[in-house]
């Protein structure tokens, strides 16, 4: 065998079986039962050699309960689920503590998984330090004496090469002094020195509340009540967004948005979770140019753009969204300054749950931050902006955002 031949070690079904307990028992899969179904499935029948089985049409039947005649055209069960387990392992396999794991990976296009470990993922290349292509260049030029060359043209080259590496090295140290796109979405939030109020929707879902007896958790006792929840949706961005401010050492609040006043929002800095279910979401999103909208029996919710009145089109039909749970939901994420508090406020807002909890994975995410980040930078870079997001919502399960407008002002 010459030096230069790689051998390749083949995953043993037993390692991918366990790489796979290990990916679906992580925070990204454990809380769903449908993408650990669809991942398994896919695995199993790829390990038994069935790979003609993974097909949309079969999984769509298979694990999803669909009719054998479903339209796959119109149903994008299987397509929204796929794409959002490819987001997912993605994120498990960037945490460092994985490096050395066996890697299962979806590729896009495709349901048929393939696995293989991490010394056999292609290598980036290295750019070589200015020291070793000067090294290079002095090696080149020694064994070149005998070439046909004037010393003056051999010399300029080599200063043309070092100019070049000396720009490169210079652009590279550069952009790595450049804020990244979460620092510069949420550096206005985090460094005025009041501590930030998270604002979020709150429900009097409960007259009664049950406790267990201490001696006897099996008894319960049910007591009158004025419980305020909040949705475990809402929850999710809540607990996104203070995850943010608690790395960053930042002091916050939470509140209920019956219990906030116009005196806690000039305070300091304030997100706002939640649209319909927030009045405070309402009142300081009506002036913008993208605005939550409904009829007057609040059948159908939508997100306006002021510059084409009557005309929505990112619209939820609730009677659709209970019968079905299968249907798109949007919301806004958006970030200014308020005119009435003289603050910055932050807005995770979708018209259904599943939008909200959506807008507080991008809010959250870098490579989807820097999708509105870039655009920010077309526009000028200007300070406030707002953007219109969608998902698509499969049993009640939202997929990945999608960024539909945006505006900066």
């Amino acid at each position: 065998m010459r030096e230069d031949q790689l051998v390749i070690e083949v995953p043993s079904a037993e390692a991918v079986r366990d790489e796979l307990d290990r990916l679906l028992a992580s925070p990204f899969f454990n809380h769903s039962r449908r993408f650990p179904n669809f991942l398994r499935f896919v695995v199993e029948h790829t390990l038994a050699g069935d790979i003609d089985n993974i097909k949309e049409r079969t999984l769509g039947i298979e694990i999803f309960g669909r009719d054998a005649d479903y339209d796959t055209a119109t149903d994008p069960i299987v397509r929204v689920t796929a794409a959002e387990i490819r987001k997912r392992v993605a994120q498990y396999y960037q945490d460092p503590a994985h490096n050395h794991e066996l890697r299962i990976s979806l590729p896009s296009g495709s349901y048929v998984p393939q696995f293989h470990w991490p010394s056999t993922e292609p290598k980036l290349a290295l750019a070589p330090s200015k020291q070793e292509v000067v090294a290079e260049i002095v090696e080149e030029t020694a064994s070149a004496g005998k070439a046909q060359q004037t010393p003056i043209i051999r010399l300029w080259w080599i200063a043309a090469v070092l100019v070049v590496v000396a720009a490169a090295a210079g652009l590279l140290l550069w952009q790595g002094s450049r804020p990244s796109a979460f620092d510069t979405f949420w550096q206005p939030i985090l460094s005025p020195s009041q501590p930030v109020l998270v604002c979020v929707a709150d429900q009097l879902e409960y007259s009664v509340i049950q406790l267990r007896d201490a001696v006897d958790p099996s008894h319960q006792i049910t007591l009158k009540d004025n419980l305020t929840a909040i949705v475990i949706d809402d929850l999710d961005a809540v607990v996104k967004a203070a995850g943010i401010l608690q790395a960053k050492g930042k002091p916050y609040g939470l509140k209920g948005e019956g219990a906030t006043n116009l005196d806690d929002l000039r305070r300091g800095p304030t997100i706002f979770v939640g649209a319909f279910d927030n009045a405070w979401t309402l009142r300081l999103t009506r002036p913008l140019r993208y605005h939550f909208a409904n009829d007057a029996t609040m059948t159908r919710l939508w997100i306006e753009d002021s510059m084409a009145p009557g005309q929505p089109k990112w619209v939820v039909d609730r009677s659709v969204q209970m019968a079905t749970h299968n249907y798109r939901d949007y919301a806004i994420v958006a970030r200014f300054t308020d005119s009435n508090t003289g603050q910055v406020a932050v807005v995770i807002a979708g018209i259904g749950r599943g939008g909200t909890r959506v807008a507080g994975e991008f809010l959250t995410d870098s490579s989807d931050l820097a999708q509105l980040i870039r655009a920010a930078t077309q526009a000028g870079d200007k300070k406030n902006m707002e953007a219109v997001l969608s998902t698509q919502i499969i049993d009640d399960e939202p997929g990945s955002p999608r960024m539909e407008a945006v505006y900066f002002w």
